[in-house]
């Protein structure tokens, strides 16, 4: 599949904003079943300065300053993204491999499972999850099977509700409320299965949504989405699960950003100087396309 995304974010202050400084994580990279074919990233103000980086876990970020007096900040990208997701293994090593081998790498690179077996600073190791997640996870069932199982209980058991939580909503909280959005449940199910010895990573992007039969799709109601990685040993590598819809990450999943949970890969976040509040909105289309030197979707 071939996408044209756009994500537009705005936000409005209260009060006259002297200067910015924000990090923007919104640039797709190459990846496993993924292939970035074009990014841009416009801001509205202009920025005074703008400057590259690659973090430790292969995520592109930009780091800007605007130095200009606003009211308002509009960050627009655009990109056009090739996916053709690897089929998950039909059988993969018993749990305790897994943990084992996770437990015995030397490798610190930023694809080593070692970065994902501990708390972090978003996803504690609460010991109600741990023991949710243990149910998963018998002596000798195969770590792929235990994952999917931990997916679909996650999926009966909480509710999707987007008043539930905030941003900020620690992880023992929206477990116990047993209700929140993709972020709760993608924090809820690393933090069960690093809770068990297994590496999980957290992954932000977009998921296509086809509308409802007979509804016409609306501008800008896609949304960004997060799920799980978990780690199956040195053999398979790295599977997607996504909690939210109880399904394996395919090709109608858009990886934004890995790390080890939303702290890592936030898509925009930094500091003003401005007093009073702000409005956030966001606006996301994933438009399917053609070819990639189909014209494009997006102005």
């Amino acid at each position: 599949m071939i996408y044209d995304i756009r994500h537009v974010t705005t936000y409005t202050y209260d009060a006259p904003v002297a200067y910015s400084l924000c990090a923007l994580r919104l640039s797709p990279t190459n990846r496993t079943g993924q292939r970035v074919i074009s990014v841009q990233i416009d801001i509205d103000p202009p920025a005074a300065k703008r400057v590259q980086h690659t973090c430790f876990f292969g995520n592109d970020f930009e780091i800007i300053h605007i130095e200009a007096e606003h009211r308002e900040l509009t960050v627009s990208a655009r990109a056009r993204i090739a996916v053709a997701r690897p089929v998950p293994p039909a059988i993969t090593p018993d749990w305790e491999s897994v943990r084992q081998e996770a437990f015995s790498v030397k490798d610190l690179g930023r694809r080593s499972p070692a970065h994902f077996i501990y708390a972090s600073r978003v996803v504690t190791l609460d010991g109600p999850v741990v023991a949710y997640a243990r149910k998963s996870f018998p002596p000798g069932r195969q770590v792929l099977e235990g994952a999917v199982d931990l997916m679909a209980r996650i999926w009966d058991d909480f509710d999707y509700d987007p008043k539930a939580t905030l941003v900020s909503t620690p992880l023992g909280e929206a477990f116990a409320k047993k209700r929140g959005v993709c972020q709760d449940f993608a924090h809820i199910m690393i933090a069960g299965l690093r809770g068990v010895g297994l590496p999980a990573r957290y992954v932000s992007g977009y998921l296509r949504t086809v509308p409802p039969p007979g509804k016409e799709r609306l501008e800008g109601a896609d949304a960004t989405h997060a799920w799980v990685s978990v780690w199956c040993g040195h053999l398979d590598g790295w599977v997607g699960l996504d909690p939210t819809n109880n399904i394996a990450v395919g090709d109608d999943h858009i990886i934004l950003a890995e790390g080890r949970d939303y702290a890592d890969v936030a898509p925009i976040n930094g500091v003003i100087l401005s007093s009073g509040d702000q409005d956030v909105d966001v606006a996301v289309d994933v438009i399917p396309i053609k070819s990639e030197n189909a014209p494009p979707t997006f102005a």
